[in-house]
This record gives structure tokens, sequence and C-alpha cells, in this order.
């Protein structure tokens, strides 16, 4: 699939597909699998929808969970401006669709919709995180 392509990317979340955006300008970052895309503590500017691929996600070092295509990570440093929360490292080679702080607000400005299929987001990893204690 080419840059152009991804015209209307979409990220499926359970029981949700939003429009993310229109990508003709949109960079694509990749990363080998093993790679780090962020370390916990980092400063965070961006996040990341998953094009191919798959990413862990660990707090302390504990997986939290493991995201394919469609899956959001980096959200919530954006959301409350602190350092990231959490460590993502590609799992295989992967694509990512990194999302700068400015798209990001302007895309919960005007689209409601991706403002709510975030919150769920971040509710269901709360959710399963908090079954496992």
């Amino acid at each position: 699939m080419l840059q152009s392509d991804l015209l209307n990317l979409r990220v499926t979340q359970p029981m949700a597909t939003v429009d993310l955006f229109h990508a003709e300008d949109t960079e694509l970052a990749t990363f080998r699998a093993g790679q780090d895309i962020f370390r916990e503590g980092d400063p965070g500017d961006l996040m990341y929808v998953v094009r191919d691929g798959e990413v862990t996600l660990r707090v302390k070092g504990q997986l939290v969970e493991t995201l394919g295509p469609g899956g959001v990570l980096g959200e919530m440093a954006l959301i409350e401006h602190a350092p990231r929360s959490a460590t993502a490292t590609a799992r295989t080679d992967c694509t990512l669709v990194p999302i700068p702080e400015k798209r990001f607000m302007f895309m919960v400005q005007q689209t409601p919709h991706f403002a709510l299929q975030i919150m769920k987001v971040i509710a269901e990893r709360l959710r399963r995180m908090d079954a496992r204690l």
C-alpha cells in the first residue's frame, strides 16, 4: 500500500471504526522487530496508529498489550502532556502512522467521534490492566 493509498486510513478498535485523516502528506514510520518506538519516561509529542505489524506495550517491564493493525499507542502523552507511561517496542517489523499533537487536537475538536474512540481505547486498556490485578 502506498502512502497515497492511506487516504481513508481507519483505526479499528472493538465496537468502533473512525476515519483518522487524509494522509497524502503523512510520513510513515518504520521500525524493525525489537526496536523501541518510545520508552517509558520519554517525552511524547506523537501518537501512532499501527498500519502493519505488531507492537508490544510494557509498563515497568510488564507486558500490558500487543497491538496489531489499527491499534493506537502514545495517545496518553498527548492528552496529559506527561512523559510516556509505557515502553512501545516493535514485536515484528512494522509500519506506523505518526500523528503529531497539532493534528491530534484538530481531530479531537473537529470529530467528537474520534475523541470518544480514544477514550474507549484508554478505558479498555485500564480495564484489562485492572483485571490482571
